[in-house]
C-alpha cells in the first residue's frame, strides 16, 4: 500500500437530520363531528454513521467533500400517522480511523472492525402528535411537539494505520527494503532519506498457512516529536501497530544512541508507546565482517531483543520472522490465519 494518493486526515462539516414536527389534528368523520386527537408523531432525523471497511486504506474519498447532510423527518399526519424517519447517511472510513470534534480535539468515536458501526451525530427526535397531551381535564390539546434540532459540527477523521508490526527507524534505514523483501509489497526504494512519504503495508507469510502484517512508516528524525522533518503526521501511525521493530544500519556511528534517540521521539509524542513488545533489527550487515559483527554486537542495548539482518543477501531474514512471531505471540495479539 503506498499512492501519492494516501490521505489520513480530513476535515469535513457534519449535521444530522432535524426531526419531524408532531401533528396536531383532529378526528373528523361522518357522524363523528368532534372527534379526539389523533395528530401523529414527527420522524426522527437521519443519523450520520461511521461504518468501517477493511478494503478502504486512505480518507481520500472524503478530501473534497467537506459537507455532509442528513435528511430531516418526516412531520406526522392525522390519524395517528407517524411521519417517516430521515434517511441517514453512512460514511465508510478505513478500519483505524478515528473522529474528533474539530473546535475541542475531544475524541468521539473510533472504527477499528469491518462492518462496525458507530453513530457519528444523532438525528433529533420527532415531536410527539396532539394525542399523546388528551387528559380526561383537556380532551383537545391544540398543541403538538416541534422536531428536535439535528447536531452540527466540525469533524476531523484521522486514520492510524491498523498493523501487527510497525517499522521504526531512521530514513535510509532499510525499512522499505525490508518490507519489499519479506512481503509481496513493492514500496519506493532510493538511496535518499525520505523515500518513503505514506505508510506501506505488507503481509508477510509465515508458516502453516500463517501470516502478519507489517507497516512501513516514514523515517523518523530527532526533533519528529516537535514536528520537524515529517514529524507528527506519521508518528500517529505507530500508536496502532502492536510490536515496534526498531531498524538501525550497521554504518550508524553508534547503534545504541540512535536506538535511544528513537526511542525518546516515541517517548516525547506518547509515553504509551514504550509499553509495547520491541525488537531490535541491525540492517545492511553484508557490509561488514563476522570480526566486525561481533564486536558490534557487545555495544547493543541488553534490555531489548536484537538480531542483525541484511535485506540484500536475506542473511536472518527467516530468523527475523520467527523472532517477531514469537514476541507477537506473547503479546497475544490477534493474528492472521489464512484458509
Amino acid at each position: 500500500m503506498s499512492s501519492p494518493n494516501f490521505i489520513d486526515y480530513v476535515k469535513i462539516n457534519c449535521r444530522s437530520g432535524k426531526g419531524g414536527a408532531g401533528s396536531v389534528h383532529f378526528r373528523r368523520e361522518k357522524y363523528v363531528p368532534n372527534g379526539g386527537p389523533d395528530g401523529g408523531d414527527g420522524g426522527r432525523g437521519g443519523h450520520i454513521i461511521l461504518r468501517g471497511n477493511q478494503q478502504l486504506w486512505t480518507l481520500l474519498h472524503l478530501k473534497y467533500q467537506k459537507h455532509i447532510k442528513a435528511e430531516n423527518g418526516v412531520n406526522g399526519q392525522g390519524n395517528n400517522k407517524k411521519g417517516a424517519d430521515g434517511k441517514d447517511v453512512v460514511i465508510e472510513v478505513p478500519l483505524g480511523t478515528i473522529a474528533k470534534d474539530a473546535e475541542t480535539g475531544e475524541v468521539l468515536l473510533e472504527i477499528t472492525q469491518e462492518g462496525e458501526e458507530k453513530i457519528l451525530l444523532k438525528g433529533g427526535r420527532g415531536g410527539l402528535g396532539n394525542w399523546h397531551f388528551k387528559t380526561s381535564t383537556k380532551q383537545a390539546p391544540h398543541y403538538a411537539q416541534p422536531g428536535e434540532a439535528g447536531e452540527e459540527k466540525w469533524i476531523i477523521l484521522e486514520l492510524k494505520v491498523l498493523a501487527d508490526v510497525g517499522l521504526v527507524g531512521f530514513p535510509n534505514a532499510g525499512k522499505s527494503t525490508l518490507l519489499s523483501v519479506i512481503s509481496a509489497a513493492k514500496p519506493k526504494i532510493a538511496p535518499y532519506p525520505f523515500t518513503t512519504l505514506t505508510p506501506n503495508l505488507g503481509v508477510v507469510k509465515y508458516k502453516d498457512f500463517q501470516s502478519f502484517i507489517v507497516a512501513d512508516i516514514p523515517g523518523i528524525i530527532e526533533g519528529a516529536s516537535e514536528g520537524k522533518g515529517l514529524g507528527l503526521r506519521f508518528l500517529r501511525h505507530i500508536e496502532r501497530n502492536s510490536l515496534l521493530l526498531f531498524m538501525v544500519s550497521s554504518e550508524s556511528e553508534s547503534i545504541s544512541k540512535e536506538y535511544k534517540i528513537l526511542l525518546k521521539e516515541l517517548q516525547k509524542y506518547n509515553p504509551e508507546l514504550l509499553e509495547k513488545p520491541r525488537v531490535l533489527a541491525v540492517t545492511k550487515t553484508d557490509l561488514l565482517d563476522e570480526h566486525s559483527l561481533q564486536k558490534l554486537r557487545k555495544t547493543l542495548p541488553k534490555n531489548v531483543p536484537s538480531i542483525f539482518i541484511s535485506a540484500l543477501t536475506n542473511h536472518n531474514i527467516e530468523a527475523l520472522k520467527d523472532l517477531l512471531w514469537e514476541q507477537l505471540s506473547q503479546a497475544n495479539v490477534s493474528l492472521i490465519t489464512n484458509e
